[in-house]
């Protein structure tokens, strides 16, 4: 059961023996990179990098929806991207729009 699961895989349109598997695969980073970045202060992160990340992963999901035969290792790294993405985005809003100062204290 195992070995002919494998070997469907092994067989499949979008599988290893194709660029269509390895693309996303490697794609993969991009999502990782933005999560160790998780730890960076806000004001180090890039509205342009961040729009792009955001952006090119909801175009690509619903690309690999509809091409045949559906990719989903794709579609799976193209969400990531765009959840992680949108994730940057909203903390980098948050410190730069709706974090309040602390106030000041005066001295006596």
């Amino acid at each position: 059961m195992a070995t002919s699961k494998l070997q469907a895989l092994w067989n499949h349109p979008a599988g290893p023996k194709t660029i269509h598997f390895w693309a996303p695969t490697f794609k993969w980073g991009i999502s990782i990179a933005n999560i160790a970045d998780f730890q960076k202060p806000p004001e180090t992160l890039s509205y342009p990098q961040q729009l792009v990340i955001t952006g090119t992963g909801l175009v690509w999901s619903r690309y690999s929806t509809v091409i045949t035969p559906k990719n989903w290792n794709l579609f799976s790294v193209s969400l990531g991207m765009a959840a992680t993405g949108l994730y940057q985005l909203t903390r980098k809003i948050k410190h730069d729009y709706v974090s309040v100062a602390d106030p000041i204290v005066a001295k006596e």
